[in-house]
């Protein structure tokens, strides 16, 4: 154990540091005033169906931070168009530098010259900037952000969202018969994202949360939650303990070993990860790990389109680049059905489209939701205990 700690308390504070940029990266789990917040447009423009479709790309190209992500984002995108026979799209690329103000200008200018809709921005500020910018003329944007606070209005948030990882998750654990779970989680903004995804879950499937334990990024910050949880899961009152931290944080394994050495038994008690514990197969080694389940998408459709981008552009797609894909998928799908609206909020809200991870679909607040699978460990190896779904129940509306 101790040889653990030392070794967290070396990492921790540069591991939240690289976890925290690649949130802001992803999405800026902040509240943001704008459109967000409420049902998305039901409008849009009318396009010609006998014309190439046009789309503006807005992507941080000149970011010097996330230029190689804009141009994953840009080669995905191509790749998309390339694939799809459904539409001719005109692709037209802005660079928003990675500034609120700039990505609002560019998407002016792209609607002036005559987008039809947007596909992008990357951060949640720029998107949300963007969607104000825009939103008098009824174009839609399809933003790379995952952060809901944005969504809603003229926005949709492409993304994996907590609260559509969450909802899968406790569904799946109400029909293995858990009833009451305690919340392990940070204290930051995307711990206090992750709680409130997890509660409002747990709520709408009727899951009681018995306890919710929060911890500060430190070594005793952590080791003092561990006991927490601990003692209100060895009271009786719940058996099941849902993780928010993500996989690449230093807190990670700490938990998966201090839960157990306080007593919580993998085999006893359900441990369940918001986020993708395959990203990190070092932690399948650790007793915590031992039988837990997460989420994650089709996993055989996003190595297929990894395969695809590599023997394109002779190497790895960045992780957001399948965003860029699934926009295109999704607007090529609709253009391709030769209606005028085909890009309205109505007509992006009404359909289910196929992406690099399987199947998803926009919905009336702007969000999304994604068929996930449940995956769990088992004799220290990813194992599949539940696929993703082929199709997804009902229209988003």
């Amino acid at each position: 154990m101790f040889a653990v700690l030392s070794s967290v308390r070396k990492v921790l504070r540069p591991a939240a540091l690289i976890g925290a940029m690649a949130l802001t990266a992803a999405c800026d789990p902040v509240a943001l005033p704008g459109l967000g917040g409420g049902q998305a447009g039901r409008g849009g423009p009318q396009i010609d169906p006998a014309q190439p479709v046009q789309v503006a790309l807005l992507v941080p190209q000149s970011d010097q931070g996330a230029a190689p992500v804009a141009q994953s984002l840009e080669n995905a995108v191509r790749l998309a168009i390339s694939e799809q026979s459904s539409a001719r799209i005109d692709l037209r690329v802005y660079d928003t530098a990675g500034v609120a103000s700039t990505a609002a200008a560019r998407a002016q200018q792209a609607v002036d010259e005559g987008a039809k809709i947007i596909l992008g921005p990357l951060f949640g500020e720029n998107a949300n900037a963007v969607g104000l910018a825009v939103a008098d003329e009824g174009v839609n944007v399809l933003s790379f952000s995952n952060n809901p606070s944005i969504a809603g209005g003229n926005v949709f948030v492409l993304g994996p969202t907590f609260n559509n990882t969450a909802d899968r998750l406790m569904r799946y654990a109400r029909q293995q018969g858990k009833r009451n779970v305690v919340i392990v989680h940070s204290r930051d903004v995307p711990g206090q994202f992750g709680k409130t995804a997890i509660e409002q879950a747990a709520a709408a499937n009727n899951i009681q949360i018995t306890s919710a334990e929060g911890y500060d990024l430190s070594v005793e910050g952590v080791t003092a939650t561990a006991r927490a949880a601990a003692a209100a899961i060895q009271t009786g009152a719940a058996d099941s303990v849902f993780i928010t931290t993500d996989a690449t944080n230093a807190a990670m394994p700490m938990l998966l070993n201090l839960l157990p050495q306080n007593g919580v038994a993998p085999g006893q008690v359900q441990f369940i990860g918001l986020t993708r514990w395959d990203v990190r197969p070092d932690l399948f080694d650790l007793p915590g790990a031992q039988g837990a389940w997460f989420a994650l998408p089709d996993k055989a459709r996003q190595d297929a389109f990894a395969g695809r981008y590599r023997s394109t552009f002779g190497d790895a797609p960045h992780p957001l680049a399948s965003l860029g894909y699934d926009g295109i998928a999704a607007i090529a799908l609709l253009a391709g059905r030769g209606r005028a609206d085909a890009l309205t909020g109505r007509a992006l809200t009404s359909a289910s489209f196929t992406g690099t991870g399987g199947v998803f679909r926009l919905m009336s607040d702007g969000t999304n939701e994604r068929a996930l699978a449940i995956a769990s460990v088992t004799n220290n190896q990813m194992v599949i205990l539940d696929p993703a779904p082929s199709r997804l129940s009902g229209p988003g509306l």
